[in-house]
């Protein structure tokens, strides 16, 4: 495996504003294995994305302590790839101009991993495209061209941040099965964050339900579904069974209710 592990010992976050305080996250601890793909998936402003920007080093921990390969993280790690939401390329740049760019920030030769970047780009489908720019593309599309930018440099940690939340259901179903493969290949280190419980569930091998602000993690569940997990993994009764725990766990927190609250009367 390529992927290193990760590690949250008690590691919490509280925003402070002045006088006010927002308790983001209660003390966590994870060991996420060298590459595991591990999901976390819970209600908007349940600190999902906080505990990403934790571990990226983008947002320090008020207490406790993140480790990745051993390290502790004091600052932004320059060893990984993150996605977020939105792709963020540079509109004056090609598909193939944005990849590289990665490298040049990092001071490498980018010409040297130019036939790297475009086996990745043919990988998912964006062979054809190379220099094509941003304005040119499907959201898919440059989302497919933000995911080998964060790969390129070879990094064993992939954060990924709500990376198909914007996208359309056929898009984000392919990109779904794209990102399994590319995954399968690697064998990174990946935590995957999302609101889709079947996304989760098809995508990992563990999830984390994490309970409305301040977050914590409800419950840690292991996927035990064969890979690779195609279009028809939602018939199996394994996926039925996890999608519904999850499901009636948010029942039971509030974050679902059984009928629709909005009344035009």
């Amino acid at each position: 495996m390529s992927g290193v592990p990760i590690r949250l010992a008690a590691a919490a976050k509280t925003f402070r504003r002045g006088t006010q305080t927002t308790e983001a996250l209660t003390p966590i601890d994870i060991e996420i294995a060298p590459g595991e793909f591990f999901a976390v998936v819970g209600p908007s402003g349940c600190g999902k994305s906080t505990l990403l920007k934790m571990v990226a080093g983008l947002v320090p921990a008020t207490s406790g302590e993140i480790a990745i390969a051993g390290g502790t993280v004091r600052k932004p790690v320059t060893d990984l790839g993150i996605v977020f939401q939105s792709p963020v390329l540079l509109d004056w740049r090609t598909v193939l101009g944005n990849v590289l760019v990665q490298l040049e920030l990092r001071g490498l030769d980018a010409a040297s991993y130019e036939p790297a970047a475009r086996r990745l780009l043919d990988a998912v489908g964006l062979k054809g495209f190379e220099d094509r720019y941003p304005f040119e593309l499907s959201g898919g599309m440059r989302q497919r061209a933000a995911i080998v930018r964060a790969l390129i440099h070879d990094p064993p940690v992939l954060l990924m941040d709500e990376p198909f939340g914007a996208l359309d259901a056929l898009t984000r179903e392919q990109l779904r099965l794209d990102l399994e493969a590319l995954w399968l290949a690697k064998r990174k280190t990946v935590v995957f964050i999302t609101h889709s419980i079947d996304e989760a569930v098809l995508l990992a091998d563990r999830v984390a339900v994490m309970s409305p602000r301040p977050g914590k993690i409800d419950r840690l569940l292991t996927i035990d579904l064969p890979r690779p997990r195609g279009v028809t993994a939602r018939q199996l009764p394994g996926f039925t069974k996890v999608v519904d725990d999850v499901t009636n766990l948010f029942l039971e927190r509030g974050v679902l209710q059984t009928t629709g609250k909005l009344s035009l009367a």
